[in-house]
């Protein structure tokens, strides 16, 4: 006697149908959250802080070296005195960013006499050490600045393109790419720029 296959028949109506887990879903659902947060947060972090630039010249010694690679902070576009700018002088988008340190702010008067700065008529309290300077340039006689505009020096007085020049004169604050804020790269080391 011949028995008989039963044939499954792909259709299954008796099955019972799997219960939808929650537990599981919450953790997937927690999991996809967190990746979506890493990646706005990357997404801001590079828009704001994912330029660098290389220091082109002497004009900063001590503070930053010929060569040293620095972060940008692109977001701080109102520095105060004291604060090291990148900028375009001029606004020409051919040329390397210049780095240097800001003096004068809007509003202030600045002068350059035997060799020292003066903000609105009183000697300039510098944060760091500088050497007299030999060259007064256009500063020799008091400039107000606009509005928008801000005066810088580089840290290395006598061997700087800065303000002083008419090349280079006041940076308005549109050529402002940001703030030179971290040293990346060095022979002297990484860290935050003072």
């Amino acid at each position: 006697m011949r028995t008989r296959k039963r044939r499954r028949s792909s259709l299954n109506f008796g099955r019972t149908r799997r219960k939808f887990n929650v537990e599981r879903f919450k953790y997937i659902m927690t999991w996809v959250a967190e990746i979506a947060g890493v990646i706005l947060l990357a997404f801001v972090l590079v828009s704001a802080f994912g330029i660098r630039t290389n220091v082109v010249g002497q004009a900063m010694s001590d503070t930053l070296e010929n060569g040293d690679e620095v972060f940008i902070n692109k977001l701080a576009k109102s520095p105060d005195s004291g604060d090291v700018i990148v900028f375009l002088p001029n606004g020409n988008e051919k040329s390397h960013y210049y780095i240097r340190r800001v003096i004068g702010v809007p509003g202030d008067r600045v002068l350059i006499k035997d060799g020292a700065v003066y903000i609105n008529g009183e000697l300039y309290n510098e944060k760091i050490d500088v050497a007299a300077m030999e060259d007064e340039g256009i500063a020799g006689e008091e400039i107000t600045l606009a509005e928008d505009e801000y005066f810088v020096l580089g840290d290395n007085r006598n061997n700087s393109e800065d303000s002083r020049y008419a090349n280079i004169g006041n940076i308005k604050k549109e050529y402002i790419v940001g703030l030179a804020w971290y040293r990346v790269k060095s022979e002297y080391g990484t860290g935050f720029i003072h």
